[in-house]
Formats: C-alpha cells, structure tokens, sequence
C-alpha cells in the first residue's frame, strides 16, 4: 500500500502565493510535560479479550510520542506501541503508568474502564 503524502493529500494548488508546507511543518510542536493533559485508559475491545493501558491526550510530534512510548514500556517491563497519536501499553499497568507519568512531571489521571 502506497504512503500518502506528507502534503495530507494535497497535489496541487492554484491559489497565490500558496507555499506547500513541508512534513516538519505539519507536525504540532511538543507542548512541555506540566501543559499535557493526559487520560490513562483500560481498554479490552479488539485485543481478543487481553486487557491494554492507553494513554490519549498527547500533543507533539510523533518522535516524542515514541520516546515516551519506549520509556513507560522499559520502567513497566512490557510490550507496547505509539500510534494515531496514542500510545498502548499491554496489560493493566494503570498504576505504575500514572506513577511514572506523575514523577516525569505530566499531569495524568485514570479515565474510563
């Protein structure tokens, strides 16, 4: 399957002055740890039946997303991965999840089931 552009689609354009926005230009800046807002959620649909913490809320570019995703799955000692924006972590880790985040100073709370 081909990758889209990183234009969100766009081919051409005939407005004046339009300047096509480069891939670095599209990804939001990375708000500081104490200005995210992040949910820590329990989630068992379409993981056949296991359990997986997801924390929504992150705003940044994609790299910080991962770098974050890589060191909750490290302290936790378990698989995961960071996509569409959120990152998923296997297994009900809610506690430590939230301790980790709290000590690397996000604001977090548990939300949902």
């Amino acid at each position: 399957m081909a990758k889209k552009p990183a234009t969100g689609g766009l081919i051409y354009s005939t407005a004046q002055g339009f300047h096509l926005a480069t891939g670095e230009e599209l990804q939001p800046t990375t708000l500081p740890p104490k200005n995210q807002d992040l949910r820590i959620w329990l989630e068992k649909n379409h993981r056949g039946g296991k359990a997986a913490s997801v924390i929504k809320g992150f705003v940044g570019k994609d790299y910080d997303l991962e770098q974050l995703a890589k060191m909750l799955k490290t302290k936790c000692g378990v698989g995961g991965s960071a996509k569409d924006g959120d990152i998923i972590i296997q297994g009900d880790s809610r506690d430590k999840i939230l301790k980790l985040l709290t000590e690397a100073g996000y604001k977090a709370k548990k939300a949902g089931g």
